[in-house]
C-alpha cells in the first residue's frame, strides 16, 4: 500500500460500555458508524475492576492493526482513561463518562456534585465466588433512573439484560490518565442521573476537551437515545489532526 493510500485510512472505532450496559447498547451508533465506513469493535467489557478491565481492552488493542479512536460510556471511561501506552489511539471520546485523574474513582466522582440518583436504586448486591458483590440496577427503576428518554420498552429490555459490575470496580483508585496525553472529546446529557451534568462538565474541561457536546433533555444513555450525535462527535475525534 502507498502512502497516500495509508493516509486515507479509516481508524477502528473500539466502543467499550459501561456499568449496567452491555455492547448493544451502542447498536444505533455503530449502524451510523458503519454507514461511514468506519471498521469498529464494540468490546465486552467485563467489569470486575478498572486495572484489569483497562489490560483487557489493551490486549484487544494490541490485535488491531492501525490507528484507534478509544470511546468510553459512564464506567468504561475509567477503563479507557486507564489503557496507557498505546500508541495507536489517536482520541478518546468520552460518552456520559468518568474521566479520572490518578487515584480517583467512579464512586467519589459522581458524588462529589449533586443530581446523581444511582444508590436508591440499586438492587441488593449478589454475592461473587470470589468474596465480591455484583451491583444491578433494580428493574423497575432502570427506566428512570438509567434511560428515562429511551421507548419503555426498549428500557425494559435493557433492564433485563444489563451487566453486572462488581462494587470494587466502583471504589477502585484510577492511574495515570491517558487525556494527559491523547486528545479527548465529550458527550453527555443534562439530565444523567448517575453521574451528575456538574461532575461530567468538570471532567471535561480538566481533560482540555477539544470538544464538548452537551445534549438537551437526554439521559445517561445518550448512545442509545442520541446515536446520531454520538455518531457525529465520534467521527470529529477520528479526522482530527
Amino acid at each position: 500500500m502507498n502512502t497516500t493510500s495509508a493516509q486515507h485510512i479509516k481508524p477502528t472505532i473500539v466502543l467499550v460500555h459501561g456499568a449496567f450496559a452491555e455492547s448493544s447498547s451502542w447498536n444505533g451508533v455503530l449502524t451510523q458508524l458503519h454507514e461511514q465506513g468506519y471498521p469498529t469493535v464494540a468490546v465486552a467489557n467485563p467489569l470486575r475492576g478498572v486495572k484489569s478491565d483497562a489490560d483487557y481492552v489493551a490486549s484487544v488493542l494490541k490485535s488491531i492493526e492501525g490507528p484507534t479512536v478509544l470511546v468510553g460510556h459512564s464506567y468504561g471511561g475509567a477503563v479507557i482513561t486507564n489503557v496507557v501506552g498505546n500508541e495507536n489511539v489517536k482520541a478518546l471520546v468520552y460518552v456520559a463518562a468518568f474521566a479520572p485523574d490518578a487515584g480517583e474513582t467512579a464512586v467519589e466522582l459522581s458524588g462529589r456534585y449533586s443530581g446523581g440518583t444511582l444508590g436508591p436504586t440499586l438492587a441488593p448486591p449478589v454475592a461473587t465466588p470470589d468474596g465480591g458483590k455484583d451491583l444491578y440496577i433494580q428493574q423497575d427503576k432502570f427506566h428512570a433512573q438509567f434511560a428515562a428518554d429511551v421507548p419503555a420498552a426498549a428500557a425494559q429490555l435493557m433492564a433485563s439484560t444489563q451487566r453486572p459490575i462488581t462494587e470494587a470496580a466502583l471504589n477502585e483508585a484510577s492511574g495515570t490518565p491517558a487525556w494527559q496525553s491523547i486528545p479527548s472529546w465529550f458527550i453527555y446529557g443534562d439530565r444523567d442521573l448517575n453521574i451528575p451534568a456538574a461532575a461530567l462538565s468538570f471532567m471535561a474541561k480538566r481533560a482540555n476537551s477539544k470538544e464538548t457536546v452537551v445534549v438537551s433533555g437526554a439521559s445517561h444513555v445518550v448512545m442509545v437515545s442520541h446515536p446520531d450525535a454520538v455518531a457525529e462527535i465520534i467521527e470529529h475525534a477520528a479526522v482530527a489532526r
